[in-house]
């Protein structure tokens, strides 16, 4: 069974680069890129509302669509995408072609239900490490959240990765050990925040080597992606 919801009609670019893409906008549609295993990017252009359709499905950017790109259809996911900061539309967007045979790692909300007893009867307080977690299997098995029920855990007591009950075909990309949730006492909450804003306070503090270039914004230094 596939989760197939969204057709999108593309047409391909000939031309990459800003001033191309600003004329792509220009004309109401959106510049992405087509890519997936041993296959170089495709420099394609979609409409906006069919980017807007995705992330409001049920599984947002997890939801496979059928893309088509001069009458050639094959499966992609919507892999990532920029907003301009001022209106919120979307202004490029990559895309990564799938096969309902093929295993990816998508990331899903981690989701927790019921009320802890450790909360609830021993005034503990609730650490939930992860709110996605990084699950593996094929495009049509894709949840659109993995969900725990914690009304058991007790004070001091946690979740680990192997105690997590799975749909079929679905598995996470972390170690069965890995605690994913604990219920904690409010001093030992309090002094892991500490320990752990100690060493964040110590590097913003800390001068910059003699003839170091300041620091920059990390999203400013990231390159530039290929339009």
């Amino acid at each position: 069974m596939t989760t197939t919801t969204i057709t999108i009609q593309a047409t391909a670019r000939s031309a990459n680069g800003k001033g191309p893409a600003g004329r792509v906008r220009s004309g109401g549609k959106v510049p992405a890129i087509i890519y997936g295993p041993g296959e170089k990017g495709r420099a394609i252009a979609v409409e906006a509302k069919d980017i807007r359709a995705i992330l409001h499905s049920p599984l947002g950017g997890n939801t496979v669509v059928t893309l088509t790109v001069d009458g050639h259809s094959q499966l992609a996911l919507l892999k990532s995408f920029d907003h301009d900061p001022m209106t919120r539309g979307v202004v490029h967007a990559d895309f990564y072609s799938v096969a309902l045979d093929r295993k990816i790692t998508v990331q899903v909300p981690f989701v927790l239900t019921g009320k802890s007893k450790g909360i609830a009867n021993e005034g503990g307080i609730l650490r939930q490490i992860f709110r996605s977690l990084p699950v593996v299997t094929t495009p049509d098995k894709i949840p659109a959240k993995i969900e725990a029920d914690i009304s058991n855990l007790g004070l001091g007591e946690s979740l680990h990765v192997r105690e997590l009950v799975l749909p079929e075909g679905v598995s996470i990309k972390l170690d069965a050990s890995q605690t994913i949730v604990s219920i904690v006492a409010p001093e030992k909450d309090t002094e892991a925040a500490k320990a752990a804003a100690a060493p964040e306070a110590a590097a913003k503090g800390a001068a910059p080597a003699k003839g170091a270039a300041p620091a920059k914004d990390a999203k400013a230094a990231a390159p530039a992606k290929k339009k």
